[in-house]
């Protein structure tokens, strides 16, 4: 199951788990679609292709809860 991470780790923005707009690579480092397009999909920590990050709807997350845990370092 995805982490489903909370923000984008290279400017920071919210990235609820339920609304479209994530890019992940296949380790999960997930970024805004702003700062993908800037990283030409391509992920700068492994170089993996960044792709859409599928939405979760918010009536699984009592039960599939999404990360809590930040990733930008601002």
């Amino acid at each position: 199951m995805l982490e489903m991470r909370p923000d984008c780790e290279k400017c920071g923005q919210d990235l609820p788990a339920e609304a479209p707009g994530a890019f992940i690579c296949s380790f999960e480092c997930t970024f805004c679609a702003e700062c993908s397009e800037e990283l030409d999909d391509l992920c700068p920590n492994c170089g993996g292709e960044l792709m859409d990050r599928p939405t979760r709807a918010k009536k699984h997350h009592a039960k599939n809860p999404p990360s809590t845990v930040r990733h930008y370092k601002g």
